[in-house]
């Protein structure tokens, strides 16, 4: 739960949050797996975000539609949260039910470590954001939603951070996401994430209306988003608070595992292809396996070298 900065412990949830009301675009890409997580926090990302996208094709092969249940979600979020040292906002959907439910998955994903969560105001069961089909719920339903998540994490973790997302750009357009962000961030939400602005003007309106830090959802290089594809440079300086990428690294590792199986399709063998694979010493380091052997050695009785 602590990281160490300068000379001082600081909780994750602390420094997630400050890092949000710096208003700097803080990035967080999408990890599916405890080993996309460890590819994050190698490549200096500050944080990064449970994709629940992710979760569901790589655990189930299903479309991010709600078929993956919460407890599999936070029995993953725990495996990320555990593999890594920097903070991870988790994805709780839309809290798997009412505003009981809501507290529920709250105090449980704080109890896994997690930072942070995000929580939207779909109607359930919830699809990806950059489909269609959305549908969304009365505004005094979420309102009531936040209110009781807020309620759970004042009384155990008061910096985990609430990011209550609207999809009401699809449904209703621009000016009722804004009316519905601010009813949120009144209610207790932390940071707004407003899913799928069509233009960057849209994002500018946001984050100059919306009386909380905005969080935007980049497709990156994926064809096929609702948002067009803006610079992190530009996003900082609009002031958006924070940037998710959150299937970049399921995409890119399902193109590396294509192109391998492509390589050796047909009984053949990549020979010489060290492109296509990262080296086993690099692999072994990344999860750690030296640290594993030195273990054995003090505390196994007979050690095989």
């Amino acid at each position: 739960m602590f990281l160490q900065e300068g000379d001082c412990a600081v909780k994750k949830t602390t420094l997630l949050r400050n890092m949000i009301l710096e208003r700097k675009a803080l990035v967080c890409p999408g990890a599916h797996d405890a080993i996309s997580a460890k590819l994050i926090e190698r490549a200096g990302f500050k944080a990064l975000q449970v994709s629940g996208f992710g979760l569901s094709a790589t655990y189930l092969g299903l479309p991010d539609m709600a078929f993956i249940g919460f407890s599999d979600v936070v029995h993953f979020t725990k495996n990320i949260v555990e593999a890594v040292q920097v903070p991870v906002m988790a994805d709780a959907d839309t809290g798997y039910g009412n505003s009981i439910n809501a507290m529920y998955v709250t105090r449980e994903f704080i109890r896994a470590g997690a930072a942070g969560m995000n929580i939207e105001d779909q109607v359930f069961p919830k699809r990806c954001g950059h489909l269609e089909g959305k549908q969304i719920i009365p505004i005094e339903e979420m309102v009531m939603k936040i209110k009781a998540c807020k309620a759970v994490k004042d009384e155990i973790e008061p910096d985990f951070v609430l990011n209550a997302r609207t999809d009401a750009i699809a449904v209703g357009g621009i000016e009722e996401a804004i009316r519905r962000a601010n009813a949120y961030a009144e209610a207790g939400a932390d940071l707004i994430f407003v899913e799928a602005p069509r233009s960057v003007e849209q994002i500018e309106q946001a984050v100059r209306e919306i009386r909380a830090p905005v969080s935007i959802n980049l497709m990156d290089a994926v064809s096929g988003g609702k948002t067009p594809l803006v610079s992190i440079d530009r996003l900082r300086e609009i002031g958006v608070g924070r940037v998710s990428i959150p299937v970049g690294p399921l995409f890119a590792a399902v193109k590396g595992m294509t192109d391998y199986l492509d390589a050796i399709r047909g009984d053949r063998i990549a020979e010489g292809r060290t492109e296509l694979v990262a080296p086993f010493a690099d692999f072994k380091n990344l999860v750690g396996f030296e640290m594993f052997r030195e273990l054995e050695k003090e505390y196994l009785p007979r050690f095989v070298e």
